[in-house]
């Protein structure tokens, strides 16, 4: 009898060789109709998603920002952003068009033949700056997520144009560029919640010097409870700007530590995060806030984010604003691209990334 699929990928080379080598990602396992989900995939029981655990009746804060400039709205801001370090926007600057686009887009990149797709991987892409992927950093982990990739750096228009794929090149850079109004009116916001008032062209390229868009793929699973499309984890940004599709999955850490607060799909929104930069830059005022991806036994799911970063040369510690006015550094100066390496050398592990600036 012939082995059965699953019996089939249980050798590691044989999986590492049809999802990275080839190209085919988890997306080519989901196709192939498995049975039961890969052993690579299966996470210990203390990563997998209790719902028991989750808060039902909770919810992260839902901010209009029709009229950004009203001080209602910039201390729901700033409130958001220190107690939960996540909400959502509705009423924004960016048009449903541009993000049902670079959504159509995403699809449309992932449903190219794997061997295209594979022309982006690390070991094929003409550049580190546009990287097809799978799972985190699969030579770092115990068990893989499940959740396949294409992320995008942005240098310039010239650069996008020559190295992007074109499938989707044109509307992330419009997502990109339209968002851009609204990032820094949330900038501007929150920098004004930590008494920084003006935000000259120094502030602005700390804060906000560079940009990586990815185009997130979440196949559907065999025994979804076994694995996660994301692992627990704080973004390593200033903010990240989060397009998220109509399936659900995002779940957030809630207040009291134990507990996840799903993050409710909401036509036209974008679920807005402090990342672990602003954290460290606001000395510990914004918090950065655990969050996950459950995977799904019955959907296919996209998700768009935007990671508005200090550049890599930036030293990133707290504002001197904050330390002038008397308070005591919970951080030190450290080179920002020295952060990201610490927090791509490892598998997600929740919180622990920010411990690297610690004083």
């Amino acid at each position: 009898m012939a082995p059965s699929l699953s019996e089939k990928f249980s050798d590691s080379s044989v999986l590492i060789d049809f999802v990275i080598n080839q190209g085919n990602g988890v997306k080519g396992l989901s196709e192939m109709g498995l049975k039961a989900l890969p052993k690579q995939y299966i996470q210990p029981l203390e990563e997998r998603m209790c719902m028991t655990n989750v808060q039902a009746q909770e919810s992260i804060p839902i901010i209009d920002m029709s009229n950004p400039n009203d001080p209602e709205v910039e201390k729901s801001i700033c409130e958001a952003a220190s107690k939960w370090g996540f909400f959502q926007i509705v009423n924004h600057d960016v048009p449903v068009e541009v993000l049902e686009n670079v959504k159509d887009a995403t699809y449309k990149f992932f449903g190219l033949a794997a061997e295209v797709k594979n022309k982006y991987s690390k070991e094929h892409s003409l550049s580190n700056n546009v990287r097809f992927g799978t799972s985190f950093t699969p030579q770092a982990e115990k068990a893989l997520e499940w959740k396949d990739y294409l992320s995008l750096f942005y240098v310039s228009e010239e650069e996008a144009f020559a190295l992007w794929p074109s499938v989707c090149r044109e509307q992330v850079l419009d997502y990109m560029r339209k968002s851009e109004v609204v990032i820094k009116q949330l900038l501007k916001v929150l920098m004004k919640g930590l008494n920084v008032n003006e935000i000259d062209e120094t502030k602005e390229s700390l804060l906000m010097g560079s940009m990586r868009t990815n185009l997130n793929y979440y196949p559907k699973c065999p025994n979804p409870e076994l694995t996660v499309g994301v692992g627990r984890h704080s973004d390593v940004s200033t903010l990240t700007i989060l397009l998220q599709d109509e399936i659900g999955g995002l779940f957030v850490r809630g207040n009291d530590g134990d507990n996840w607060i799903h993050v409710p799909p909401i036509k036209g929104s974008l679920v807005i995060n402090v990342g672990d930069a602003l954290q460290i830059m606001s000395n510990g005022k914004y918090k950065s806030v655990e969050h996950r991806v459950v995977a799904n036994g019955s959907n296919n799911r996209i998700s768009v984010p935007i990671f508005v970063n200090p550049r890599p040369s930036d030293m990133i510690g707290p504002l001197p604003e904050l330390i002038e006015n008397g308070e005591k550094p919970i951080y030190k100066q450290v080179l920002y691209s020295d952060y990201v390496k610490h927090f791509f050398r490892k598998a997600h592990d929740g919180k622990k990334t920010v411990a690297f600036a610690e004083l």
